[in-house]
């Protein structure tokens, strides 16, 4: 079967097409699905050149998540069935033709949902999810800045943040990703500069967003950029408002004057998704179920963008790694 590789260290450019043997009748506790499509995400990007916390063995095959069909399941697997359409949160190792994967990373998804949809369902919405609902403890009423709000993350924070009652504004590079932002939900909108930033640089970044959050600031602000954007907005941040980091797309990971924790009587809370699905597999499945119930009832729908075919993997990740990237990326496999 062809799958997609990373063998050495290093960027889109050093990843490999080629055959791989399919996998071995699964055991107990796995089930093999045939890929259909698989979503790319921004630790695919730091994945293969080690900049990740989870740095898997090489050779792997990047893709932390997929659809597709089960084909084979092993001894005690009784959630999926052979013939079930499913989507999956493996990590890594999804851009292949086959791939095994425990029985509890997967779940059934409705008949009408799309491959790609699903494939870039699980990872931007479950985070944001576990970031908004039991990281932020989001409520009605609240004020939520969302940074880098046209991505896959980001949209996904836009689209549940309005889906829980809060008023949501969306910060992007550009008044073409705001835009998007708006039109999947967002009130309002802020468009920022390319950083690195100087001292009068974030002064001014702040000065934007304090604007945006108005006398009383955000109770939420959801960060998947960092770098010289996290200081500005934390100083946007209402009295007790929670600060949620969720990763560092702008590449560097800041460093916070903690008085402004302090003065602000706020919270800097991490955001660690896959650590939290391992540990939590009852709430992980659980909350999948709310977001397909909410996927269902049209309150929230991936944006996909841009598709690949598996020959071309190489590509999606060079072109999410662009920052040039809205919504998600997918790759497809017939």
């Amino acid at each position: 079967m062809k799958a997609v590789l990373s063998k050495v260290t290093g960027g889109p450019e050093t990843l490999v097409y080629e055959d791989i043997p399919a996998p071995d009748a699964p055991k107990p506790g796995f089930a093999t699905i045939d890929v259909k499509a698989v979503g790319i995400n921004f630790p695919d990007v730091l994945m293969i050149e080690d900049k990740y916390q989870a740095k898997p063995p090489r050779p792997f095959a990047p893709g932390g998540e997929l659809s597709g069909v089960i084909s084979a399941v092993g001894e005690g697997v009784t959630n999926v069935k052979v013939g079930d359409r499913v989507l999956a949160q493996i990590g890594s190792g999804g851009m292949v033709e086959q791939v095994s994967a425990p029985a509890g990373r997967l779940t059934k998804i409705p008949d009408a949902m799309p491959y790609d949809i699903a494939a870039a369902f699980i990872l931007t919405y479950g985070t944001s999810y576990h970031a908004l609902k039991d990281r932020g403890h989001i409520k009605p009423g609240d004020t939520l800045l969302v940074l880098g709000a046209a991505g896959g993350v980001g949209l996904s924070a836009v689209e549940l943040g309005k889906a829980m009652g809060a008023r949501v504004v969306a910060a992007c590079s550009t008044q073409e990703k705001v835009d998007l932002a708006i039109k999947h939900g967002a009130d309002a909108g802020v468009v920022y500069g390319r950083g690195p930033f100087d001292k009068d640089g974030q002064k001014a970044l702040g000065a934007l967003f304090k604007e945006a959050g108005g006398a009383d600031g955000f109770d939420l602000i959801y960060d998947a950029v960092g770098g010289d954007y996290a200081e500005p907005a934390l100083r946007a941040i209402a009295w007790e408002g929670r600060y949620l980091v969720i990763g560092f797309a702008a590449g560097d990971i800041p460093r916070i004057p903690l008085n402004l924790a302090l003065l602000k009587g706020c919270d800097i809370v991490g955001v660690f998704w896959g650590n939290w699905t391992a540990r939590n597999p009852g709430l992980f499945q659980q909350s999948i179920e709310e977001l397909l119930e909410l996927y269902a009832k049209g309150k929230i729908k991936p944006y996909v963008s841009e598709s690949f075919p598996l020959a071309k993997g190489a590509d999606a990740i060079a072109h999410l790694g662009s920052r040039k990237a809205m919504g998600k990326v997918v790759v497809t496999i017939d």
